[in-house]
C-alpha cells in the first residue's frame, strides 16, 4: 500500500483518472467507522460497557456504532477515542479515515481536546474546561 504522499503526487500527475483509480484500488481505504472502532476496541482491555460509561454515550448508541447502524459525528468520535484511552495519533487516524476534521492545534477547541487526549485527563475534565473557555462541549 502506498503512502499518503506518494498517492497524492501520483494522482496530481496522473492523465487518466480512471487509471489511476484502477492501479490504485488497494491504496484506498474502504473501512467503515464501526471497522475501524472495532479494530482499536479490541487492542483495549476493556467491556462495551465500560467504554460506554467512559464516552459518556449510552450503550443502546455504542452498540448500534459498533454494528455500523449509526456513525458518530466528530465529537462523538471523540467521546469515543477518550473511552478508549486512544493516543492523539490513533484518533487523529481514526478522524482521517472516517473523512472528519483531525484536530488542529490552532483551533482553541482542539487545543483543549489534544491536551486532554495527550494527558490522559478525564472526559468529563476535558468537557468541563470546554464550557469554562466558552467552547463547545462535547456532550
Amino acid at each position: 500500500m502506498k503512502d499518503t504522499n506518494r498517492l497524492q503526487q501520483e494522482l496530481m500527475e496522473a492523465p487518466d483518472l480512471d487509471r489511476f483509480l484502477s492501479e490504485n484500488r488497494d491504496s484506498f481505504h474502504s473501512g467503515s467507522i464501526h471497522e475501524l472502532l472495532n479494530t482499536l476496541f479490541q487492542k483495549r482491555n476493556i467491556s462495551k460497557a465500560a467504554l460506554a460509561k467512559q464516552s459518556c454515550i449510552s450503550e443502546v448508541y455504542l452498540h448500534q456504532v459498533f454494528a455500523g447502524r449509526r456513525s458518530p459525528s466528530r465529537s462523538r468520535l471523540i467521546c469515543l477515542c477518550f473511552g478508549l484511552s486512544a493516543t492523539l495519533e490513533e484518533t487523529q487516524e481514526l478522524l482521517k479515515q472516517c473523512a472528519l476534521a483531525q484536530l488542529y492545534p490552532k483551533n482553541k477547541r482542539d487545543a483543549i481536546l489534544i491536551y486532554g487526549l495527550v494527558n490522559h485527563v478525564s472526559l468529563s475534565d476535558v468537557n468541563d474546561k470546554l464550557f469554562s473557555e466558552g467552547e463547545e462541549t462535547l456532550f
